[in-house]
């Protein structure tokens, strides 16, 4: 045979030099969950190693992560039932503790990257979204919330907004919005493949935000559409997005690679809690293990195209990165 191929397999040393992927913490966004009060650090049952943090715990977890080379946090808001709803004023109120804390972590460690989240659940008595009126999701008559919300994230010192909300026309109001109010450096990462997946079960735990009627089928994809996804790009592109999102990433390889071939955009890939709860269960029962598998898994998501991934295991990634110990 003049042709072997196992040649460039033979030693380490051969395997990094031709190694086609490669990934670092710098390609990792570490999802935090914000809630209002003092000394909380409560666990999310379905999401073990996860945790509901008060501002005064967050600031030494992130302190940690950036000891380890995480900087990319994306933080979702844990918002009380008495302070929803129907039309989400909290979300830009004044007295807004996700905005309050996020000016002091701003300020606190300027070198980070804060993303936002931008969509009326947390905040709606509805649980949906959008606006709802007699059952249906209004959208047109969302996208005024969700730009003033937008704002009052910028202003707070988020250096991304990132809209999960998948109303159509929702970048383009924003971008508007931003520009207007002199905020032309914020970014926008567009939820721009956002599916009505079965794997977010943990997330809506953490954020007490299932919808109180109905489902998110009218708003979010269809599982089955990959073309559709390409679609919904081409919209957020022209639109003004700065990233392109598709979530989960897990089953939507073949969509995350789609993008990446049809834009010149950053790709961000959302490694969601559900495929991230089926990992450590098979790990907890002994059936995989976690030290190997975990990074194979986002290795296949950045593989497949994504130039970001969105991961609740970035810290322990990190850690492994540095051969320090971990735990699940």
């Amino acid at each position: 045979m003049n042709i072997r191929p196992r040649r460039n397999r033979r030693t380490a040393a051969i395997r990094n030099m031709v190694r086609e992927t490669r990934m670092t913490t710098d390609n990792l966004i570490y999802p935090l969950f914000l809630i209002d009060g003092k000394g909380i650090k409560s666990e999310i049952s379905s999401l073990p190693g996860n945790y509901r943090w008060s501002l005064d715990t967050l600031i030494p977890e992130m302190e940690e992560c950036l000891e380890l080379g995480l900087r990319n946090f994306v933080i979702f808001p844990a918002v009380e039932e008495a302070l929803k709803d129907k039309i989400a004023t909290y979300s830009y109120a004044e007295d807004n503790f996700y905005l309050e804390a996020t000016r002091q972590l701003k300020e606190k460690f300027p070198e980070t990257c804060l993303i936002s989240d931008v969509a009326m659940d947390p905040y709606s008595s509805d649980g949906h979204d959008g606006l709802v009126e007699n059952g249906k999701i209004l959208n047109d008559e969302t996208l005024p919330i969700l730009a003033k919300m937008s704002v009052a994230q910028a202003q707070a010192g988020f250096d991304i907004i990132a809209p999960s909300d998948m109303m159509d026309g929702r970048v383009g109001a924003i971008r508007e919005a931003l520009d207007t109010a002199g905020y032309i450096n914020t970014g926008i990462m567009s939820y721009t493949a956002k599916y009505a997946s079965a794997f977010y079960g943990p997330f809506r735990d953490a954020l007490d935000s299932a919808p109180k009627a109905g489902d998110k089928k009218t708003y979010q994809m269809d599982p089955a559409n990959k073309m559709e996804g390409l679609r919904e790009a081409m919209l957020d592109e022209e639109e003004g997005a700065d990233y392109m999102m598709v979530k989960p990433a897990l089953n939507y390889l073949d969509v995350i690679a789609l993008l990446k071939d049809n834009t010149t955009l950053p790709i961000a890939a959302y490694h969601v809690s559900g495929e991230c709860a089926m990992l450590i269960a098979a790990c907890q029962n002994g059936w995989l293990n976690f030290e190997q598998a975990m990074p194979e898994t986002l290795l296949s998501i950045k593989r497949a195209g994504a130039d970001v991934i969105l991961t609740y295991f970035a810290k322990q990634f990190a850690r492994i990165q540095r051969g320090l110990e971990i735990s699940l």
